[in-house]
């Protein structure tokens, strides 16, 4: 929206303005004009004090922060934070550094309490589940079905009958409807939530998942089973002619004679003829289970086994297993499933269910509200022409209506219009397109007007903001002034070695070279004598080797010494020729020469241009420190800590 790059520009000023202080954070120093603040350096001393092995003392660390302070007056001296891209990217930042501070943590926290208090109790469950909507039916008209269904149960009909009439649920022709016992964790969150706050012997209201609609039945509630370790041997019959599943009972049955034989090995024996792919090589061990994780028959088995009893063949549906009960326990302890259950509620939408309340009070705290009156005149308008048509968009886009408003801040019909996408549906669903629209403009300034005041406020969100705006800021200008310099700047890399040459020796000679690769011997003599009879400059070399060759040619500038490069330990040492090992088979060399040191920057470009970025880092900071000198409050910083 055109109000969000308003809200930038004002964020990023406000955030300049911010670092002043607020009240009771004392100003450290002044550099360019801008203050810094106690906090801010305090903060950033700890930081940095974490991260190295001998920790500095204030004083040392005091140079380090005043030239870091100096480069990002700079950048801002250059305009840098005044950019749209950096605008864009910090903007980014801001958003995602203030998202914790915009979310009541404590909603959270006792959604995965009251998910870990699920956790010790099972429900005994049936359910029916039928679509949201059919090509016949609209939501409304399921919905109206689903309540019929639940008002006939309620009077006395069967449960089970009315699953297997209706469930799309394919196990309620066998099961009719019924779950078995079930325990959290195991389905979306709004059918769970029904499941545990139907009373036994109660149908639930209708719950929406994104399987379908359903209602819920609840017969009977325990405590926890907890967990079962168990080992298995299994006999496949899936998809198996009864001749063929006979075959593989009978080899059960024998196995069974074997593992409940004295000393014998269930595991080794799960490892010979186990036929469950998963399983078999570890000996037949599942991980630890609990209630509604396995097939039915089964699960009932591994739980009433005891440790170190071995079942009788068990069938399923996969076919014939016997199991060996090793270990049994209770639920896992809160602080080894919490992890789980937090990244179950990220992956849903109970993870926004602390943002919404958090919004709630803001709206408040900042007075928002969306305009009920205009809102529901521009739905009636859009209803009486029978669409959000072409002429009513364009009288739309240019309306000041006032649809929405943070404190004396309003949110015009225009500026809605500039982002919405008109679905091309029916009046009432265009209608509230627009309605769903306001909302979330309100809900967008209403956080834009929090992360502005976060920034003023809490010192612990403005100084990680400020940490990483000026990091941006710091990246930008040493890029600039040192890094891409360094490597763009050929000629003054070229004196730096030249005046320091002595510095750049080597241990032994280095071959230098450039290498001719081809991919046949025909096409390596052919480039062998287009070098010999012409005179290519080498910064042309690749250009013109490929303009009269294609791409079955290729370039490298290779300077190595003896031992460091296989091909070059044949071309110039004397080294048996390698294998190819691509399509790169043949090649020589051209312009070729052993040196005893470098000749020019470029044969030693990596230590070379590291120390000239060195000295134009030295070069310019003793420009920064007469363009930006820092004024230091002293009897403040003796407050540091």
């Amino acid at each position: 929206m055109k109000k969000g790059l308003l809200s930038l520009t004002l964020a990023v000023g406000s955030l300049c303005s911010a670092v002043a202080g607020t009240e009771g954070d004392a100003v450290l120093m002044t550099i360019n004009g801008k203050p810094v603040t106690l906090s801010e350096f305090e903060y950033l001393y700890h930081k940095n004090n974490s991260q190295q092995v001998a920790p500095q003392s204030i004083e040392d660390y005091l140079q380090m922060f005043i030239t870091y302070k100096q480069k990002v007056a700079d950048a801002e001296a250059e305009g840098i934070d005044k950019t749209q891209a950096f605008q864009t990217e910090f903007d980014g930042y801001r958003r995602e550094l203030a998202a914790p501070y915009l979310t009541d943590t404590s909603v959270e926290d006792s959604i995965v309490a009251a998910i870990y208090e699920r956790m010790k109790e099972e429900v005994d469950v049936s359910h029916i589940m039928i679509p949201v909507q059919t090509p016949q039916s609209s939501p409304a008209q399921q919905r109206e079905l689903l309540d019929s269904i639940r008002t006939a149960i309620i009077g006395g009909s069967d449960f089970a009958e009315l699953a297997k009439q209706f469930s799309i649920d394919r196990s309620a022709s066998v099961n009719g409807g019924h779950l078995g016992w079930v325990t959290a964790g195991r389905f979306p969150y709004m059918f769970e939530d029904a499941v545990y706050n139907t009373p036994v012997g109660s149908i639930s209201e209708i719950v929406q998942t994104p399987f379908g609609i359903h209602i819920v039945k609840v017969s009977g509630r325990r405590p926890s089973s907890g967990q079962v370790l168990v080992e298995h041997i299994l006999k496949l019959t899936q998809g198996m002619s009864p001749e063929e599943a006979a075959l593989q009972k009978e080899r059960i049955d024998s196995i069974y004679e074997v593992v409940t034989g004295a000393d014998v090995d269930f595991a080794d024996v799960a490892r010979r003829e186990s036929q469950d792919p998963g399983t078999a090589s570890k000996g037949g061990r599942l991980p630890w289970f609990g209630i509604g994780q396995m097939v039915p028959q089964f699960e009932k088995m591994a739980f009433e086994l005891e440790p170190g009893q071995i079942s009788e063949p068990v069938q399923t549906a996969y076919g014939y297993h016997i199991i060996k009960k090793l270990d049994k326990k209770g639920i896992d302890d809160f602080a080894t499933v919490e992890p789980a259950i937090r990244k179950a509620i990220s992956q849903d939408d109970r993870a926004n269910e602390g943002k919404r309340r958090r919004l709630s009070l803001l709206k408040k705290r900042y007075n928002a509200a969306v305009n009920a009156e205009n809102l529901e005149n521009i739905r009636k308008e859009i209803i009486a022409v029978g669409s959000l048509d072409s002429a009513l968009q364009a009288k739309y886009a240019a309306s000041d209506l006032t649809v929405a408003s943070v404190g004396d801040d309003r949110i015009p019909l225009s500026e809605i219009m500039a982002d919405l996408r008109v679905p091309p549906t029916t009046a009432d669903r265009q209608a509230d397109a627009l309605s769903d629209a306001v909302d979330h403009a309100l809900e967008e300034a209403v956080m834009d007007a929090e992360r502005n005041n976060l920034a003023e406020t809490n010192t612990e969100y403005r100084n990680l903001l400020n940490e990483y705006r000026d990091g941006m800021l710091l990246f930008e200008i040493s890029d600039r002034n040192v890094w891409t310099k360094a490597k763009q700047d050929k000629e003054g890399l070229e004196r730096f070695f030249e005046a320091n040459r002595g510095k750049y020796t080597w241990e032994k000679p280095k071959f230098k070279s450039y290498v001719i690769f081809t991919t046949s011997d025909s096409l390596m003599n052919a480039a062998r004598d287009f070098l010999a009879n012409n005179d290519i400059p080498d910064d042309s070399l690749v250009v013109d080797l490929r303009r009269e060759f294609g791409r079955d040619i290729k370039v490298e500038k290779v300077i190595a010494s003896q031992g460091e490069n296989e091909i070059i330990d044949h071309i110039a040492f004397g080294a048996p020729k390698p294998e190819p090992r691509s399509k790169w088979a043949f090649y020589f060399p051209y312009k070729n020469k052993i040196i005893n040191a470098p000749e020019t920057a470029a044969d030693e470009r990596g230590a070379v241009t590291g120390d000239y970025q060195n000295l134009l880092e030295e070069e310019w900071v003793k420009k920064l420190k007469k363009k930006y000198p820092a004024k230091i409050n002293k009897k403040v910083l003796k407050k540091a800590k």
